[in-house]
């Protein structure tokens, strides 16, 4: 498994098969543990992670930490994280149509090998690579959807959504949050 996901992460690195191959610092792969139980695959790289080469190391990627601390997840011990593609977008705009083409075949790739049973779509460009819908992410956050190789999907808000919106309130999207994090949870401690 860590060979072929090596051997993808390779091609990703030398990619120009879009335009964001020409302006990238690096390119953004994974990071966290390969495994087949659970997956949380992030939008498009931003700043901090287009200099590391990492997902999530900025304020948004502290935040997604925090989170899935609280109930037992850590990155370096049961989670891979991965995006929707693998290069920043000039400004954190949303990546464009042949953008997300033009990666999906790493995706594709990386979640064969891995085939894992939980997939978090953090989101909404994660949402709409996988789910063909015109409601937003607010609506279907907190659903189990099936995804591909009979996993599970569900669309959770995106830390850097929930920074800035900072109540903790009853129906907030901190407090709905909370709820998602607690039911994937749930699901993850029943599979073998």
């Amino acid at each position: 498994m860590f060979e072929e996901l090596e051997a993808i992460r390779k091609e990703c690195e030398n990619c120009q098969k879009c335009a964001l191959g020409k302006t990238r610092t690096k390119s953004v792969f994974s990071a966290g543990v390969p495994n087949n139980k659970i997956v949380l695959i992030g939008e498009a790289p931003g700043y901090n992670e287009d200099q590391t080469g990492e997902p999530f190391v900025g304020r948004a990627g502290q935040l997604l930490d925090k989170i899935l601390q609280s109930v037992g997840f850590d990155r370096k011990e049961n989670i891979y994280i991965c995006n929707t593609i693998k290069c920043r977008p000039p400004d954190n705009r949303d990546p464009l149509p042949e953008e997300k083409k033009a990666c999906r075949d790493y995706l594709n790739r990386q979640l064969e090998i891995l085939k894992p049973k939980i997939i978090l779509l953090c989101g909404k460009v994660a949402l709409t690579s996988f789910i063909d819908t015109k409601e937003g992410i607010t609506k279907l956050r907190g659903r189990w959807f099936d995804g591909p190789n009979g996993a599970k999907m569900m669309p959770i808000f995106h830390p850097s959504y929930l920074l800035r919106n900072q109540s903790h309130e009853k129906g907030s999207p901190k407090w709905l949050m909370w709820q998602d994090i607690q039911e994937i949870r749930r699901v993850y401690d029943t599979l073998k």
